[in-house]
């Protein structure tokens, strides 16, 4: 496996974006991953996308994640393919149903329980998008008569990647996803989904690279922030928030570590707190990180046999 380490600033705003991009590419960290909250203070993934796209040459650029529920999905193929294009290459889309909150779920306007079914018509319309011309498409929410989108992106198609841990959530990677990124997690809630992602991919004549699973982890220096142990609280009630959030870079590094051994070797790092400086960050974390990139493959994987 090749173990590759990206950066995200999650859902939270106030942060030096330039600062980091520049960072990670000097650095040599893999990708830069933003999420998308309309209501929260993170910018649009898109538009912070296309700034780090125009200010690095290597960097890959992510979304953990793009909400598709509530957007025109011929907007969103031809926004993503355009980026993808611009930046030569190097999208890494990841989408999503969303935030499970009320007060996003208006932004969308799009209610809960229609967000599956939408999600569920849109993605493969955007693949078929991303790589036919002439679409023809009669759905329960959008009707297309031999549409074509231009350009095409560079990749053919980008793979997609899908989030989540619910049973259902888990389904729907093995039926539609190209690779799963989940967040929240321990290596063994990891180990447990990808079974059933495999499953579900495998019903439905699938199967998923063996390279395309990854987590999203979120860490601290020196302690776990209150409003994060109150989040993992409600989400998590068995579990210890550091068990999910490890604290300093020798904790963060066994994580990383043991989510490899579980067969799992893309991740994408969050910051607990705002940072006074990303370069100061960005040098500690390679010194302490980023030979795992380097690593022969299987270095890491003895216990999963592959």
């Amino acid at each position: 496996m090749k173990v590759r380490i990206g950066y995200g600033l999650g859902t939270a705003g106030g942060h030096d974006l330039g600062g980091l991009v520049d960072s990670l590419e000097r650095f040599g960290f893999d990708s830069l991953w933003l999420s998308e909250q309309l209501t929260g203070g993170a910018v649009d993934p898109l538009i912070g996308l296309a700034f780090a796209a125009g200010r690095t040459t290597k960097l890959k650029l992510g979304m953990s994640v793009l909400v598709v529920p509530g957007k025109n999905p011929v907007v969103l193929a031809k926004q993503l393919a355009s980026l993808d294009v611009l930046s030569k290459g190097r999208l890494l889309p990841a989408v999503g149903l969303g935030a499970p909150n009320n007060m996003e779920h208006g932004a969308f306007g799009v209610a809960r329980k229609e967000r599956g079914a939408w999600f569920e018509e849109a993605l493969p319309l955007i693949r078929r998008l991303w790589t036919e011309d002439g679409v023809d498409h009669d759905g329960p929410r959008f009707h297309y008569e031999a549409l074509t989108i231009l350009p095409k992106p560079i990749q053919s198609p980008p793979d997609v990647w899908l989030g989540g841990r619910a049973p259902g959530e888990l389904r729907r990677v093995g039926r539609l996803g190209d690779g799963w990124l989940p967040s929240f997690c321990t290596p063994d809630d990891a180990a447990a989904g990808r079974v059933v992602v495999d499953a579900a991919a495998a019903e439905a004549g699938r199967e998923i690279d063996p390279e395309h699973f990854g987590a999203l982890i979120t860490y601290a220096r020196t302690a776990v922030p209150d409003r994060l142990i109150r989040l993992i609280m409600s989400r998590r009630p068995d579990i210890e928030p550091t068990d999910i959030i490890p604290i300093g870079w020798p904790a963060l590094r066994e994580r990383l570590e043991a989510f490899v051994d579980a067969g799992f070797s893309k991740f994408v790092l969050v910051p607990a707190e705002p940072l006074p400086s990303w370069d100061e960050e960005m040098a500690e974390a390679a010194d302490a990180l980023l030979d795992l990139q380097r690593q022969k493959p299987g270095a890491f994987v003895q216990s999963t046999g592959i």
